[in-house]
Protein backbone atom coordinates (compact mmCIF):
# COMPACT_ATOMS: atom_id res chain seq x y z
CA UNK A 1 0.00 0.00 0.00
CA UNK A 2 1.27 3.31 -0.78
CA UNK A 3 2.36 5.57 2.16
CA UNK A 4 -0.30 8.34 1.84
CA UNK A 5 -3.52 5.95 1.99
CA UNK A 6 -1.34 3.75 4.90
CA UNK A 7 -0.70 7.09 7.00
CA UNK A 8 -4.45 7.83 6.27
CA UNK A 9 -5.82 4.32 7.31
CA UNK A 10 -3.50 4.20 10.22
CA UNK A 11 -4.44 8.18 11.35
CA UNK A 12 -7.96 7.20 11.09
CA UNK A 13 -7.47 4.26 13.69
CA UNK A 14 -5.70 5.96 15.95
CA UNK A 15 -7.79 9.10 15.52
CA UNK A 16 -10.72 6.08 17.11
CA UNK A 17 -8.58 4.58 19.46
CA UNK A 18 -8.39 8.56 21.07
CA UNK A 19 -11.78 8.93 21.16
CA UNK A 20 -12.51 5.58 22.92
CA UNK A 21 -9.77 6.97 25.56
CA UNK A 22 -11.91 9.74 26.42
CA UNK A 23 -14.30 7.46 28.44
CA UNK A 24 -11.51 7.02 30.88
CA UNK A 25 -10.76 10.86 30.99
CA UNK A 26 -14.37 12.38 31.14
CA UNK A 27 -13.21 15.37 33.19
CA UNK A 28 -11.32 17.01 30.48
CA UNK A 29 -14.08 16.50 27.82
CA UNK A 30 -16.42 18.41 30.30
CA UNK A 31 -13.77 20.95 30.76
CA UNK A 32 -13.71 21.37 26.56
CA UNK A 33 -17.22 22.05 26.53
CA UNK A 34 -17.86 24.00 29.83
CA UNK A 35 -15.19 26.72 29.18
CA UNK A 36 -16.40 28.17 25.86
CA UNK A 37 -19.79 28.32 27.88
CA UNK A 38 -18.61 29.71 30.68
CA UNK A 39 -17.10 32.78 28.57
CA UNK A 40 -20.36 33.44 27.00
CA UNK A 41 -22.24 33.47 29.90
CA UNK A 42 -20.06 35.42 31.73
CA UNK A 43 -19.28 37.95 28.80
CA UNK A 44 -22.86 38.29 27.25
CA UNK A 45 -24.66 39.03 30.85
CA UNK A 46 -21.44 40.31 33.17
CA UNK A 47 -19.77 42.75 30.42
CA UNK A 48 -22.73 42.41 27.78
CA UNK A 49 -24.55 45.57 29.14
CA UNK A 50 -21.65 47.78 29.19
CA UNK A 51 -20.53 47.04 25.78
CA UNK A 52 -23.93 46.86 24.07
CA UNK A 53 -26.23 44.62 25.61
CA UNK A 54 -27.89 42.41 22.41
CA UNK A 55 -25.86 43.38 20.17
CA UNK A 56 -22.60 42.41 21.93
CA UNK A 57 -23.79 39.27 22.34
CA UNK A 58 -24.28 38.84 18.47
CA UNK A 59 -21.16 40.66 18.00
CA UNK A 60 -19.29 38.23 20.88
CA UNK A 61 -20.39 34.38 19.34
CA UNK A 62 -17.94 34.90 16.45
CA UNK A 63 -14.72 35.68 19.00
CA UNK A 64 -15.92 32.82 21.23
CA UNK A 65 -15.86 30.17 17.72
CA UNK A 66 -12.04 31.38 17.63
CA UNK A 67 -11.35 31.39 21.19
CA UNK A 68 -13.08 27.56 21.61
CA UNK A 69 -10.80 25.84 19.27
CA UNK A 70 -7.66 27.46 20.22
CA UNK A 71 -7.99 26.58 23.45
CA UNK A 72 -8.26 22.50 22.44
CA UNK A 73 -4.80 23.13 21.46
CA UNK A 74 -4.01 22.43 24.97
CA UNK A 75 -6.04 19.14 24.53
CA UNK A 76 -3.96 18.09 22.26
CA UNK A 77 -0.99 18.87 24.05
CA UNK A 78 -1.77 17.44 27.02
CA UNK A 79 -3.29 14.07 25.23
CA UNK A 80 -0.04 13.64 23.02
CA UNK A 81 2.15 14.36 26.16
CA UNK A 82 0.29 11.58 28.24
CA UNK A 83 0.67 9.05 25.40
CA UNK A 84 4.67 9.74 25.57
CA UNK A 85 4.67 10.08 29.48
CA UNK A 86 2.65 6.40 29.49
CA UNK A 87 5.25 4.65 26.21
CA UNK A 88 2.15 4.42 24.59
CA UNK A 89 4.24 6.39 21.39
CA UNK A 90 7.24 3.72 21.98
CA UNK A 91 4.58 0.89 21.47
CA UNK A 92 2.82 2.60 18.50
CA UNK A 93 6.72 3.02 17.22
CA UNK A 94 7.68 -0.59 17.25
CA UNK A 95 4.26 -1.02 14.59
CA UNK A 96 4.80 -1.12 10.78
CA UNK A 97 2.83 2.49 10.84
CA UNK A 98 4.26 6.15 9.74
CA UNK A 99 5.22 8.16 12.02
CA UNK A 100 3.07 10.52 10.42
CA UNK A 101 -0.44 8.80 11.57
CA UNK A 102 0.60 8.71 14.95
CA UNK A 103 0.46 12.99 15.41
CA UNK A 104 -2.60 13.24 12.88
CA UNK A 105 -4.61 10.68 14.94
CA UNK A 106 -4.17 12.99 17.65
CA UNK A 107 -5.05 16.11 15.67
CA UNK A 108 -8.19 14.64 13.83
CA UNK A 109 -9.51 13.07 17.10
CA UNK A 110 -9.31 17.01 18.25
CA UNK A 111 -10.75 18.18 15.52
CA UNK A 112 -14.17 16.12 15.84
CA UNK A 113 -13.81 16.92 19.78
CA UNK A 114 -14.09 21.29 18.15
CA UNK A 115 -16.97 19.95 16.31
CA UNK A 116 -18.67 18.96 19.63
CA UNK A 117 -17.43 22.37 21.23
CA UNK A 118 -18.61 24.10 18.66
CA UNK A 119 -22.43 22.36 18.39
CA UNK A 120 -22.42 23.03 21.83
CA UNK A 121 -21.32 26.64 21.92
CA UNK A 122 -23.46 27.26 19.28
CA UNK A 123 -26.78 26.17 21.22
CA UNK A 124 -25.41 28.24 23.87
CA UNK A 125 -25.35 31.47 21.63
CA UNK A 126 -28.98 30.49 20.40
CA UNK A 127 -30.19 30.83 24.07
CA UNK A 128 -28.41 34.36 24.91
CA UNK A 129 -29.98 35.51 21.64
CA UNK A 130 -27.01 34.97 18.81
CA UNK A 131 -28.66 34.29 15.57
CA UNK A 132 -27.55 33.37 12.29
CA UNK A 133 -28.41 36.11 9.76
CA UNK A 134 -26.30 35.36 6.96
CA UNK A 135 -27.35 32.77 3.79
CA UNK A 136 -26.91 29.05 4.69
CA UNK A 137 -24.03 29.23 2.68
CA UNK A 138 -22.27 31.51 4.01
CA UNK A 139 -23.01 29.97 7.85
CA UNK A 140 -21.38 26.66 6.42
CA UNK A 141 -18.08 28.40 5.37
CA UNK A 142 -18.16 30.05 8.48
CA UNK A 143 -17.90 26.92 10.38
CA UNK A 144 -15.52 25.02 8.25
CA UNK A 145 -12.90 27.99 8.14
CA UNK A 146 -13.35 27.69 12.23
CA UNK A 147 -12.50 23.67 11.88
CA UNK A 148 -9.62 25.30 9.74
CA UNK A 149 -8.35 27.08 12.47
CA UNK A 150 -9.22 24.29 14.50
CA UNK A 151 -6.97 22.09 12.62
CA UNK A 152 -4.25 24.76 12.61
CA UNK A 153 -4.31 24.96 16.26
CA UNK A 154 -4.26 21.21 17.00
CA UNK A 155 -0.67 21.37 15.29
CA UNK A 156 0.87 23.95 17.47
CA UNK A 157 -0.86 21.69 20.42
CA UNK A 158 0.69 18.96 19.20
CA UNK A 159 4.02 20.55 19.09
CA UNK A 160 3.66 21.93 23.07
CA UNK A 161 3.37 17.98 23.34
CA UNK A 162 6.33 16.54 21.84
CA UNK A 163 8.55 19.51 22.99
CA UNK A 164 7.42 19.21 26.89
CA UNK A 165 7.22 15.06 26.89
CA UNK A 166 4.92 14.97 30.18
CA UNK A 167 1.62 15.87 31.10
CA UNK A 168 2.48 18.56 34.12
CA UNK A 169 4.68 20.55 31.42
CA UNK A 170 2.49 20.36 28.42
CA UNK A 171 -0.16 21.60 30.85
CA UNK A 172 1.78 24.92 31.90
CA UNK A 173 3.27 25.35 28.28
CA UNK A 174 -0.24 24.24 26.95
CA UNK A 175 -2.32 27.26 28.58
CA UNK A 176 0.57 29.81 29.18
CA UNK A 177 -0.10 31.13 25.82
CA UNK A 178 -3.38 30.84 25.00
CA UNK A 179 -4.89 34.08 26.76
CA UNK A 180 -2.33 36.63 25.26
CA UNK A 181 -2.97 34.96 22.31
CA UNK A 182 -7.03 35.34 22.40
CA UNK A 183 -7.61 38.53 24.04
CA UNK A 184 -5.24 40.61 22.50
CA UNK A 185 -7.50 39.95 19.43
CA UNK A 186 -10.91 40.98 18.54
CA UNK A 187 -12.59 37.92 19.75
CA UNK A 188 -14.67 40.40 22.55
CA UNK A 189 -14.23 43.63 21.80
CA UNK A 190 -13.22 45.57 18.55
CA UNK A 191 -10.05 46.54 17.43
CA UNK A 192 -10.75 50.19 16.91
CA UNK A 193 -10.99 49.81 21.00
CA UNK A 194 -7.41 49.73 20.78
CA UNK A 195 -4.60 52.23 20.59
CA UNK A 196 -0.96 51.98 19.52
CA UNK A 197 1.12 48.48 19.00
CA UNK A 198 -1.54 46.71 20.92
CA UNK A 199 -4.19 47.50 18.19
CA UNK A 200 -1.53 46.48 15.56
CA UNK A 201 -0.67 43.33 17.23
CA UNK A 202 -4.16 42.71 17.19
CA UNK A 203 -5.16 42.84 14.24
CA UNK A 204 -3.11 41.16 12.80
CA UNK A 205 -3.74 38.31 15.12
CA UNK A 206 -4.82 35.05 13.37
CA UNK A 207 -7.50 34.93 16.05
CA UNK A 208 -8.94 38.12 15.13
CA UNK A 209 -8.74 37.61 11.32
CA UNK A 210 -10.72 34.03 11.83
CA UNK A 211 -13.29 36.06 14.66
CA UNK A 212 -14.31 38.85 12.20
CA UNK A 213 -14.03 36.55 8.81
CA UNK A 214 -16.41 34.32 10.87
CA UNK A 215 -18.48 37.46 11.90
CA UNK A 216 -19.29 38.28 8.21
CA UNK A 217 -20.50 35.07 7.22
CA UNK A 218 -22.84 35.38 10.15
CA UNK A 219 -23.65 38.65 8.76
CA UNK A 220 -23.01 39.35 13.03
CA UNK A 221 -22.32 43.30 12.84
CA UNK A 222 -20.16 44.84 15.83
CA UNK A 223 -21.88 46.16 18.49
CA UNK A 224 -22.41 50.22 18.52
CA UNK A 225 -20.08 52.97 17.47
CA UNK A 226 -17.33 50.23 17.16
CA UNK A 227 -16.35 49.01 13.30
CA UNK A 228 -14.15 46.56 12.42
CA UNK A 229 -11.36 48.89 12.04
CA UNK A 230 -9.55 49.52 7.88
CA UNK A 231 -6.84 47.64 8.73
CA UNK A 232 -5.72 45.43 5.58
CA UNK A 233 -6.28 42.11 7.48
CA UNK A 234 -9.42 43.48 9.24
CA UNK A 235 -10.41 43.92 5.79
CA UNK A 236 -9.45 41.18 3.99
CA UNK A 237 -10.17 38.87 7.18
CA UNK A 238 -11.56 36.17 5.13
CA UNK A 239 -8.45 35.67 2.84
CA UNK A 240 -5.68 36.28 6.06
CA UNK A 241 -7.82 33.85 7.96
CA UNK A 242 -7.30 31.47 5.13
CA UNK A 243 -3.22 32.58 4.95
CA UNK A 244 -2.45 31.83 8.90
CA UNK A 245 -4.42 28.73 9.27
CA UNK A 246 -2.57 27.26 6.36
CA UNK A 247 0.62 28.53 7.19
CA UNK A 248 0.54 27.73 10.36
CA UNK A 249 -0.13 23.77 9.64
CA UNK A 250 2.93 23.79 7.55
CA UNK A 251 5.06 25.31 9.68
CA UNK A 252 3.99 23.41 12.86
CA UNK A 253 3.05 20.21 11.18
CA UNK A 254 7.17 20.49 9.90
CA UNK A 255 8.15 21.22 13.47
CA UNK A 256 5.92 18.75 14.99
CA UNK A 257 7.07 15.68 12.84
CA UNK A 258 10.65 16.84 12.89
CA UNK A 259 10.46 16.59 16.80
CA UNK A 260 8.70 13.23 16.52
CA UNK A 261 11.90 11.91 14.49
CA UNK A 262 14.01 12.71 17.11
CA UNK A 263 12.19 11.35 19.83
CA UNK A 264 11.42 7.96 18.45
CA UNK A 265 15.03 7.36 17.32
CA UNK A 266 16.00 8.05 21.04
Amino acid sequence: MNLLPRTARDAAILAGRNLLNLRRTPGSVIAALVQPVMFVLLLAYVFGGSLGGAGYRTFLMGGIFAQAVTFNAAFTALGLAADLDKGIVDRFRSLPMPRMAVILGRTLSDLLMSVVTLTVTSLCGLLVGWRINGSPTAAALAYLLVLLFAFAMSWVGATIGLVARSVEVAQSAGLIWLFPVTFVSSAFVSTSTMSGPLRTVAEWNPVSATATAVRRLFANPPPGDHPYGSAWPVVHALPYSLACAAAITAAFMGIALTRFRRITRG
